[in-house]
């Protein structure tokens, strides 16, 4: 039988399938269920800065009540849906999911600020989880702010949480950034354990009759994979990081692929979401088969054997392919 151990954030785990941040490792029974199902780790939803800030902001308003002093700051955050929960409650359900599962769970801060709510983190990691994912979800519309800026902005987020805490991090980035990988590199020496590629902006549509912008959730397929599949290709070997890749993960075919470009894990929501948490099992599987028919014995044989300083043409994953990509259509 093959092997199908992993090693990610200095975790060995027992296969390549993490569950990633969804409305599933929010609650505690859905958490086991992908445990049973197979799944090797699970990453928590996410806990926002804006949901703490609007807590602090709350108990402010409250404390202020009935004078002139508190500001309107609430008016100029987000309202958050059904699928949010509240900083403590959110810290009290990772302790619950960690108690009841056996498998590494990471809790995950979605933030871009270097400000107090990085405390959260702290106390993340006293809830008893085994690592911790920043999520960096943040679309830049200052015409005012530059690449630089951003990406200095981010350096200092990890390095600060790197100070509070000493489970591992990993970082999930967005694919808008002019320099990918001298900012993997700068991640890394601040602190960062790993890179989750890519995160997905969900984009707003327009309603045509009632003219108003709203948002669209559209789960993710397999082609969407090739944005990270390549950027992992290209960083593997070159920027000493753990791997996971995210975003089109839905069939061993795209597990392996991921391995092979060089990624330690795949976080996997939507084909979860979509076909049930049974989808584990058969992708699991669909894994050791191929393997098996194709005479692999262990995922690390495999890891990094399709990245750019693996393969014989390097210029494929460059712009050297291009018009050959074009001219073959």
């Amino acid at each position: 039988m093959a092997d199908l151990t992993t090693t990610y954030l200095g975790m060995q785990l027992k296969n390549p399938l993490v569950a990633s941040s969804s409305p599933l490792t929010q609650k505690i029974d859905t958490s086991m269920q992908l445990e049973d199902a197979g799944v090797s780790a699970i990453v928590m939803h996410s806990l926002f800065e804006e949901q703490i800030i609007r807590d602090s902001l709350a108990l402010h308003e409250d404390l202020m009540r009935g004078t002139d002093s508190f500001a309107e700051a609430l008016n100029y955050l987000p309202t958050f849906g059904a699928t949010t929960i509240g900083p403590d409650t959110y810290v009290d359900t990772l302790r619950d999911i960690k108690e009841a599962v056996n498998i590494p769970v990471i809790g995950s801060l979605n933030g871009v600020s270097d400000g107090g709510w990085i405390e959260y983190a702290q106390k993340i990691e006293d809830a008893g989880a085994d690592g911790l994912e920043l999520n960096m979800y943040y679309l830049a519309t200052d015409v005012d702010l530059t690449s630089a800026d951003l990406e200095d902005q981010y350096i200092s987020l990890v390095r600060s949480v790197r100070k509070q805490v000493a489970i591992p991090i990993a970082v999930k980035l967005s694919p808008f950034y002019t320099a990918l990988p001298n900012f993997a590199k700068q991640l890394a020496e601040s602190g960062a354990d790993g890179l989750v590629l890519f995160n997905r902006f969900y984009q707003p549509d327009f309603d045509l009759e009632e003219l108003e912008v709203v948002p669209n959730l559209v789960l993710s397929n397999s082609h969407e994979m090739r944005l990270p599949l390549r950027w992992i290709a290209i960083l593997s070997g070159r920027v000493d990081i753990d791997y996971a890749l995210t975003g089109g993960v839905h069939t061993a075919e795209d597990v392996l692929k991921s391995v092979m470009a060089g990624a330690s894990v795949t976080t996997i929501a939507s084909e979860f979401l979509q076909n049930g948490v049974t989808a584990v099992e058969t992708i699991l599987k669909d894994l050791e088969n191929w393997m098996e028919e194709h005479e692999y014995t262990s995922i690390e044989q495999m890891k990094g054997s399709m990245s750019q300083q693996a393969v014989a043409v390097p210029s494929t994953f460059e712009r050297a392919n291009y018009m050959k990509v074009l001219s073959s259509y």
